[in-house]
């Protein structure tokens, strides 16, 4: 069975975790290496490596510290130029080109963000896949056969809209995240265009702090897809 754990989820940080009972995964590093070590109880030795989805430092500031313990940290070359990281612990990934981890088989595939950006479909030994996208305004794909899905569910247009016209959200700010976010609406369209057969739960990541309504949007999932939704 697949367990995924949200450590920190938003603007401030993220950091996540997905195991299947033989190979435990770090996905993103956006926190301090010292709280990274402090959520794990300091065991970060159980964790075989860390998939890391773009250059933004809410998703990866702690990179540097996880290559210096030895901890591999798989990325788009894209973001590891960004980051200015290389040595044998930087493992390069290839946009829609399979990798393993342990017992995982992984596919990234790239996703809009205003960024070099990478989505993840996880799938362990038992088929069981975890979808895992963040920081994007749009997926161009479609997956079979998923049982459990991590995927940010932003803002709520609607409530954007009133935090600009109140004044609170500068204009920019909303046609940022627009265009490099992903709103319950795009959450709701992909959702309907996906094999839900499978599914068995649903995580909401990253919602923003000001332009989200965490009751609705688990409401508003929850009664599209008909399993358990979590939100962080």
């Amino acid at each position: 069975m697949i367990e995924f754990k949200a450590y920190a989820s938003g603007s401030k940080g993220n950091l996540y975790t997905a195991g299947d009972g033989q190979t435990k995964l770090m996905i993103e590093c956006g926190l301090p290496w010292r709280k990274i070590q402090q959520a794990f109880e300091f065991k970060t030795s159980s964790i075989s490596a860390c998939i890391v989805s773009h250059q933004h430092l809410d998703h990866c500031c702690a990179v540097k510290d996880l290559l210096r313990n030895g901890i591999d940290c798989y990325m788009s070359a894209e973001t590891a130029k960004a980051l200015e990281i290389s040595g044998h612990n930087v493992k390069i990934i290839e946009h829609l080109k399979l990798f393993e981890i342990g017992s995982w088989k992984i596919l990234p595939f790239p996703l809009e963000h205003d960024v070099s950006n990478t989505g993840f479909l996880l799938a362990n030994a038992e088929n069981e896949k975890l979808l895992f996208i963040t920081d994007s305004f749009y997926c161009r794909y479609r997956f079979n056969g998923i049982t459990t899905i991590a995927v940010e569910c932003n803002y709520s247009a609607e409530i954007l809209a009133a935090n600009v016209a109140d004044g609170l959200i500068h204009p920019s700010m909303e046609k940022r995240l627009l265009k490099s976010h992903f709103s319950l609406s795009n959450v709701v369209e992909f959702l309907k265009a996906s094999d839900l057969t499978q599914l068995k739960k649903i995580h909401l990541i990253h919602l923003s702090d000001s332009n989200s309504n965490e009751a609705l949007f688990k409401k508003t999932i929850q009664a599209l897809v008909g399993v358990p939704v979590y939100t962080h």
